[in-house]
């Protein structure tokens, strides 16, 4: 058997080796007092019960600690405010720019198609609140036209009644409805007065006549 040759310089070395005899090598520091985490709940409760907002408003200087942490009252908590030490953190800003650009879109039929519709139609746009919102503007229209003459107080109680019994499907429905109403009383007002006129014509026609008839009556005695 041939013994493998070694190239000069590559003999191995078997040392003791031992981590901590060496002086190069660094040991993690032990975490002294003053690095330890104080806990600051109770700093924070009070600070924001003196400050007025909310515990996750209070901001507590990280380089005070150990100040921060002997303040145990509101007084010592409102000086730590005053200097500077415990600071309420600003109002995070919550634009509604999106939103508000959302709804513009959506009150002129953007995004409401078929898949984007959760509820049924009634649930919606509730049938009832339909039925509310039309029948109060036909009556606000009808106490309008009272108010201004256009109606006497009778038609506007029949179509009061009529709307109620929803007649009428929209406000232009009950505005021809009131024109129709007011042209057809109109005609009968005429109609009654003609015959009102004919009447009288007739009466008076009729009393001529008899007073004829009896002057006649008189004289055919008068000459017997």
């Amino acid at each position: 058997m041939h013994e493998k040759q070694r190239l000069p310089g590559t003999e191995t070395i078997h040392t003791d080796f031992d981590p901590s005899a060496t002086s190069n090598t660094n040991p993690r520091p032990r975490p002294t007092t003053s690095s330890k985490m104080v806990n600051l709940r109770t700093q924070k409760r009070l600070a924001a019960s003196v400050v007025g907002c909310g515990k996750r408003k209070i901001w507590l200087d990280p380089n005070e600690t150990s100040e921060i942490a002997n303040a145990n009252s509101r007084q010592t908590i409102r000086k730590l405010v005053q200097d500077g030490l415990i600071i309420r953190k600003p109002v995070t800003m919550h634009s509604r720019a999106r939103a508000r650009a959302l709804t513009a879109a959506r009150r002129i039929g953007r995004h409401r198609g078929f898949g984007k519709r959760k509820g049924t139609a009634d649930a919606r746009m509730p049938s009832q609140i339909l039925w509310m919102r039309r029948l109060r503007v036909l009556r606000r229209l009808l106490v309008k036209y009272r108010a201004a003459g256009k109606i006497d107080k009778h038609l506007y109680h029949e179509l009061y009644h009529l709307s109620k019994g929803n007649t009428f499907k929209h406000k232009r429905a009950l505005v021809e409805h009131i024109h129709k109403a007011k042209a057809e009383k109109a005609r009968e007002r005429v109609i009654k007065e003609e015959m009102d006129a004919k009447r009288a014509k007739t009466k008076a026609a009729r009393e001529r006549r008899q007073e004829r008839v009896q002057q006649k009556r008189v004289a055919q005695l008068g000459e017997e």
